[in-house]
């Protein structure tokens, strides 16, 4: 592998440059007014059917945490799982009785692996595309919601692994990952993201979770730099993913605390998975010489809703 010289941080960006790259991006986004699947539109039948001949030994890997029930740090309202059955008096009585559970969950946390719809950003206003953001009510999402992607999204997923490209075990929280990092690992990977694709970034985020303990991600946490989401819309991405929020804490923008959220869903129309995990697929990849893979990503059917959890499934 080829040695890799770390860039320079990037520096803080004022409000006015990232306006100008918002506008940017979403200008170069264009696409009907009535569009509501955005940068889905690049996920052909032809490149869904193509990304099946990634498909080489038939191994699955889950790219999901475990659903977290305990408070932490970074999880301060974890999800509810309690057991409705069978009733204390039916446990191993004769005859036919069920198991029974109940689940509730704050989707949009910091803990658990969770899928994003396009009405989850509202920016001035408005939604993605211009729909006005009064559709979202305490009813529901009318407009851009879990219900587009109710048929899933298959597609060709890639791995860009940072902390292997820049020799660490994962980012300290507060760094962030360039367009010049994605572009070096796909190098060192010997891979390139194509139109379609599913990019996942990974910074280490569960990795030093799990041999440093949980913290307040709110407050830090690694992530991508705005400006990369040129590489994004240069290569026509369909679905960003990371095992972080996607998000640097702190921003690196002032007063705009999610300048990922607000680039890639609310100008480029990029679906985001948050708080995947990939210490299982990492080595996958590394064992099996390549990082790309067939990857299904299949969301609860809740038609109103603004994210759903998720348990993305590689096919290496």
């Amino acid at each position: 592998m080829a040695t890799y010289t770390e860039p320079s941080a990037p520096r803080h960006m004022t409000a006015d440059a990232f306006r100008k790259l918002y506008e940017e991006l979403r200008d170069g986004a264009r696409r009907s007014p009535d569009d509501r699947r955005g940068a889905l539109g690049q996920l052909t039948p032809e490149r869904v059917l193509a990304a099946t001949t990634e498909v080489r030994s038939g191994h699955t890997v889950s790219l999901a945490a475990p659903i977290e029930t305990l408070p932490g740090p970074d999880n301060p309202e974890p999800a509810d799982h309690r057991m409705t059955g069978p009733a204390a008096g039916e446990i191993g009585a004769d005859g036919l009785h069920f198991a029974l559970d109940r689940f509730a969950m704050n989707v949009h946390g910091d803990a658990d692996s969770h899928l994003d719809a396009l009405c989850h950003v509202v920016f001035d206003g408005e939604l993605y595309n211009g729909v006005p953001a009064s559709t979202v009510t305490q009813d529901g999402a009318g407009s851009l919601s879990l219900d587009e992607v109710r048929d899933g999204i298959v597609g060709r997923g890639v791995l860009l692994d940072i902390p292997r490209l820049r020799g660490v075990p994962w980012l300290e929280p507060g760094d962030h990952v360039t367009a010049g990092d994605l572009t070096a690992a796909e190098v060192a990977q010997g891979v390139r993201v194509g139109p379609g694709d599913l990019l996942l970034v990974r910074v280490g985020h569960r990795g030093r979770r799990r041999e440093l303990g949980p913290w307040d991600a709110a407050r830090a946490r690694s992530g991508l730099h705005p400006t990369a989401m040129r590489f994004l819309a240069e290569r026509q991405v369909s679905v960003l993913g990371g095992d972080g929020n996607n998000d640097t804490a702190p921003s690196a923008v002032e007063d705009i605390a999610f300048p990922v959220h607000v680039l890639a869903m609310h100008a480029m129309g990029v679906h985001l998975m948050d708080y995947l995990q990939f210490e299982e697929l990492a080595p996958a990849c590394e064992r099996a010489g390549r990082w790309s893979f067939l990857c299904v990503v299949a969301p609860l059917r809740l038609p109103a809703a603004t994210g759903s959890p998720v348990n993305p499934i590689a096919v290496l």
